[in-house]
């Protein structure tokens, strides 16, 4: 599985974007879909996943109620709607697929991983 990540920019404080990452492969639709981000000097960290389905979705706490994950299956897309955003969502946004169909919020869980999109939340 190949992943391609798009849709980072610089952006104000409490504005909107959509990350997608599109993925090569025919098992796109077994296996769930991740979405990770990484500031400067600190550790990669879990924002959502989502089942292979797209039933099951969970978020990192800094996150719910502001970003949704979702997933085209027929489009091999994963997308993650980012609303409301701060300067502290400022970071490298890694979209990774999955071992399995189930959802993780766990970095071991994930096979594949793309090239990154870097988001930038200006205050």
């Amino acid at each position: 599985v190949q992943l391609q990540a798009s849709g980072g920019g610089l952006v104000q404080a409490g504005d909107s974007l959509r990350l997608s990452c599109a993925a090569s492969g025919r098992t796109f639709s077994s296996i769930a879909m991740g979405w990770f981000r990484q500031a400067p000097g600190k550790e990669r960290e879990f924002v959502a996943t989502i089942s292979s389905g797209g039933g099951v979705t969970r978020y990192a706490d800094s996150v719910t109620g502001r970003f949704t994950i979702s997933r085209d299956n027929a489009k091999n897309t994963v997308y993650l709607q980012m609303n409301s955003l701060k300067p502290e969502d400022t970071a490298v946004y890694y979209c990774a697929a999955g071992g399995g169909p189930s959802s993780s919020g766990s970095p071991k869980y994930y096979n594949y991983w793309g090239q990154g999109t870097q988001v930038t939340v200006s205050s």
